[in-house]
């Protein structure tokens, strides 16, 4: 595993562009693009104010910079460096902006969500969406980018709006059995769009392409419902996290519950092997009982790098006791995420705070237990391979797959707190996300 240098870095915007060639950064008003390969700069934008959020368009070749507090968005282009276009949306204001599908047009949400100004960078017109609805997911493309679902909320009701991406054109429009939409997201085939309802009311509903509601789950009718979804790659499954600390996983076939899967807070099973960080550097014999036997010898670097000791059954696990007469208590499936190649599920207990529960999805059982010296601050699965990158907001960055777990010191003069990190596309490399700083870490051969 190799580090480069520290860069300068405002609000973790640190961003990969999707052909993999260029890596942009902020600096307060300052945009850097880099190249992937060499981190030289390449271009070096200005920006009118503080940026606070940027995003590639789909070809690299644009990217887009909002600046909420000023309603502005700036689009640089990365083929004409004398090109730049300035969206203002006036006393509209700004709460959110992203790219369509195609990379031509900006979907910009105006303050309260009066409604979304589509702005083409193609024939410069404009067209508005009127009534979007202020939650945690309201806008989901298909992977295809072909369609666009909206959630709207209007007469004090819940909608959802189907748009064509190619012309804006709406396709389809439909009321929602919900007393208060949360969130939508398509399946990844794009044929099936999942919409669940408020915390308060454990509600999922899914919807055909032409409006039809397929099914409706409800796990439980009592106290907070539904707090993470997420799609496997395959789109077969679907996998619910909820407050009640399970996960229940539906098929694609009849929409029914297949498996609940639990965490307690004692894992008391010998079949289950649970890494334990340590503080202290472990043995060369403990080391080596940190893997599979016949993966033992597999790297070099898991054998000299590891602080992980495999803990024995039974094993209680750090938890903390939520504060119930708080709003959005640290209860409940908070995280969970399919691996790209379809076979694991991870998930954290938000009241386990340091602990990663990682699932065999063809077997549907637990397969192994990460627990963490620090509260788990993100993980993120390898876009290529079963690989979990993991940190927990110190100076290391976690690394498991089949072959074992390593935890790696970021070797960085003065504090280097990983508090996000973000994969390469081809998985070989990836950025690690401080406060102020950022640098890539670089992964050989050994560690794939």
């Amino acid at each position: 595993m190799n580090f480069s240098e520290v860069f300068k870095l405002s609000s973790q915007l640190c961003k990969f562009s999707p052909d993999g060639k260029y890596l942009a950064s902020c600096v307060q008003y300052r945009l850097v693009v880099r190249d992937v390969n060499t981190l030289q700069i390449l271009q070096l934008y200005t920006c009118l104010d503080q940026i606070q959020h940027i995003e590639w368009s789909c070809d690299s070749l644009f990217i887009l910079c909002a600046m909420y507090k000023r309603g502005i968005v700036q689009v640089w282009s990365l083929e004409q460096s004398d090109w730049h276009c300035k969206i203002d949306e006036g006393s509209a204001g700004l709460v959110a902006s992203c790219w369509s599908p195609d990379g031509r047009h900006i979907l910009n949400t105006t303050e309260f969500h009066l409604r979304i100004t589509v702005w083409s960078l193609c024939t410069k017109s404009v067209s508005y969406i009127k009534y979007p609805k202020a939650c945690q997911q309201g806008i989901a493309f298909t992977k295809d980018g072909r369609y666009m679902a909206l959630a709207e909320r209007r007469d004090c009701k819940d909608y959802i709006s189907l748009f064509v991406c190619s012309d804006w054109q709406l396709l389809r429009h439909f009321d929602t059995e919900t007393q208060d939409l949360a969130g939508i997201e398509w399946a990844p085939n794009g044929c099936v769009l999942a919409v669940w309802d408020t915390c308060l009311e454990y509600k999922v509903l899914l919807y055909s392409l032409d409006g039809r509601l397929l099914s409706t789950y409800c796990a439980y009718e009592w106290s907070l419902g539904i707090k993470s979804i997420a799609w496997s790659p395959s789109s077969q499954f679907l996998a619910i996290g909820s407050y009640d600390e399970k996960v229940r996983i539906l098929n694609h076939v009849t929409w029914k519950k297949i498996t609940e899967l639990e965490h307690p807070i004692t894992i008391s099973s010998t079949k289950i092997i649970v890494y334990k960080e340590v503080e202290k550097s472990p043995t060369v014999e403990t080391e080596r009982l940190a893997f599979p036997p016949t993966k033992a010898l597999a790297s070099s670097l898991f054998s000299t790098k590891s602080k992980y000791d495999i803990a024995q059954v039974p094993v209680s696990l750090h938890h903390i006791k939520p504060v119930a007469d708080r709003a959005n208590p640290r209860i409940g499936i908070g995280m969970l995420a399919f691996s790209s190649d379809n076979c694991f599920l991870a998930t954290r207990n938000d009241n386990l705070p340091n602990a990663i529960w990682i699932w065999d999805v063809q077997k549907l059982k637990l397969f192994v237990v990460l627990e963490q010296l620090c509260a788990i601050h993100l993980f993120e699965w390898d876009p290529r391979q079963a690989r979990l990158a993991i940190c927990t907001g110190n100076s290391k960055v976690y690394l498991w797959s089949q072959a074992g777990c390593v935890s790696v010191q970021v070797p960085m003069e003065g504090d280097f707190h990983v508090l996000s990190l973000c994969w390469h596309s081809t998985g070989n490399s990836m950025a690690l996300l401080s406060k102020e700083n950022f640098c890539v870490c670089y992964l050989d051969k050994e560690t794939k």
